[in-house]
């Protein structure tokens, strides 16, 4: 058993509260997956198997969610520490009655509810299951609701849970759809878990392994590369400034709570994003539908790559960037080896899990840019204020050496790291120069003393994902004469 959050003072319960996401799969070993916010996880196969009972932890993705064992009668675990805001969602639910049932306990005398939508997290409401104090943590209680409708065939149910403050208030065991619904069996090495209902789409350009590890394509790639080395560059002019750099100049083109690269084909498994670039990115984001598709919030319009961050809210209310700048540039001692990204190739830096104090002075700052710079701190000391004449800004910078063989990897940033002892790729782990990403995100505020929230949770939570899909000659042509010649060029490969 533990002690609940909701035991101490929000502000403590805020720090000991850990936010993450999870995606449930049949797996005999537990793995934590770096900072994708993925966790890969065992459920428990200890407690008792009832006919038409769904066990909250054989949810198919969540949020905010963690498992413990239960003082519960059946044994094994519960899904604990759910606040307003956090989801479970579980796949091919069968609901055979509009008798529904929860297995609920909660030492939280705020209360609150389970909503049981259809789809999605804001599709149909199947029902609403109230939630009252148990008289403690472990002590359970069976509450019953009615449900609008009995649909056909099998179902994807989110359970969202509302309240109206942010403590957790509620632990789950199990629910029940109906008297003769078919149970939903828990995770483990002979009994599979709930497979999506949407298979996750194959990416174009590389093959992917069943354990996280994307190949990429040799032929592909070398034919892409062979093209890249035959190119004649450009002469520098006279009086360039010398730094290897050119850059996507972006707006936010569209928010969704999608990640096609930690959930690929799991629409709303995410936490929010705000998404640059490629018009049409969502959970079923594949390199051939970026390639396809010409509709971009960036330019150049060759670039139709798709780029995400958390989405930033104040006082409640989003709050876009009003530009992003996605700078492509190099580190390196000397960057004349620097190679273009192959087709497909994604990545993410910064972690989503990571939730710890950031104050002033703390590495991975959010800043104030312009005129004044910083004033103060909020409250919480984990964002600066702003002049008003500056405006919260943040930098990401992704690794520029890669492996040479993977597209992508199961945290989505074993396939890339940082230069060899002497300076270079060369000489460490990951051989191959790629292009140094960076993106530097300028928000229209100033900020003020209440702070800001991101969607995956505190400051120190900010990552940002990148899914390439560049004409090969317009990005071969722009790392060749820009990075290769150490020369400073424009969204357009313009010196």
């Amino acid at each position: 058993m533990r002690t609940s959050p909701a035991h101490v003072a929000p502000e403590e319960a805020a720090k000991r509260r850990r936010r993450t996401t999870r995606f449930a799969l049949a797996s005999a070993v537990a793995v934590t997956l770096g900072g994708s916010g993925i966790y890969i996880a065992n459920a428990n196969a200890a407690e008792t198997v009832v006919p038409g009972r769904v066990q909250a932890e054989a949810f198919a993705a969540q949020s905010g969610a963690q498992t413990e064992g239960t003082g519960d009668a059946d044994g094994g675990k519960n899904v604990g520490w759910l606040a307003a805001g956090d989801w479970l969602r579980f796949d091919n639910v069968a609901i055979t009655s509009k008798d529904l049932t929860a297995r609920v306990a909660s030492d939280n005398s705020a209360g609150g509810s389970i909503e049981l939508h259809l789809g999605s997290q804001t599709g149909a409401l199947l029902a609403t299951i109230p939630v009252t104090r148990t008289g403690g943590w472990q002590k359970w209680a069976t509450v019953k609701a009615t449900g609008a409708s009995v649909p056909t065939g099998g179902q994807t149910v989110f359970a969202v849970m509302k309240s109206a403050q942010q403590n957790d208030f509620v632990n789950l065991n199990w629910f029940t759809f109906g008297a003769a619904g078919t149970p939903s069996a828990p995770a483990s090495s002979s009994t599979p878990a709930p497979v999506p209902t949407t298979a996750a789409p194959t990416p174009t350009g590389g093959t992917p392994s069943g354990d996280g590890w994307v190949t990429m394509d040799k032929a592909k790639w070398e034919a892409q590369l062979a093209a890249f080395t035959k190119m004649t560059p450009k002469a520098v002019p006279a009086g360039n400034v010398r730094v290897p750099e050119f850059n996507a100049s972006c707006t936010v083109s569209h928010s969704k709570p999608d990640d096609p690269i930690v959930f690929p084909g799991l629409a709303g498994a995410s936490h929010m994003h705000t998404f640059m670039g490629n018009d049409s990115t969502d959970a079923n984001t594949t390199t051939m539908t970026l390639l396809e598709n010409a509709g971009s919030s960036c330019k150049p319009g060759e670039d139709r790559s798709a780029y995400w961050i958390p989405e930033l809210t104040e006082n409640g209310k989003k709050v876009d960037p009003h530009g992003v700048t996605v700078y492509y540039g190099s580190r390196l001692k000397d960057p004349a080896k620097t190679v273009p990204f192959p087709q497909g190739f994604r990545m993410i830096v910064g972690d989503a899990k990571k939730q710890i104090d950031t104050p002033k002075g703390a590495p991975g700052q959010f800043w104030c840019a312009g005129a004044g710079g910083e004033t103060g701190r909020s409250t919480d000391g984990n964002w600066p204020v702003c002049a008003k004449t500056a405006e919260l800004t943040f930098q990401l910078t992704f690794p520029d050496c890669w492996d040479g063989v993977h597209l992508d990897s199961p945290d989505h940033k074993s396939h890339i790291g940082g230069t060899g002892p002497d300076g270079t790729c060369a000489s460490g782990k990951f051989p191959v120069a790629i292009p140094s990403l960076s993106f530097v995100i300028g928000y229209p505020t100033s900020g003020s003393p209440a702070g800001f929230k991101l969607a995956s949770g505190n400051a120190s939570s900010m990552h940002g994902d990148a899914f390439f899909a560049w004409d090969d000659e317009a990005l071969g042509s722009r790392v060749k004469n820009c990075i290769v010649q150490k020369a400073k060029c424009d969204s357009f490969g313009n010196f």
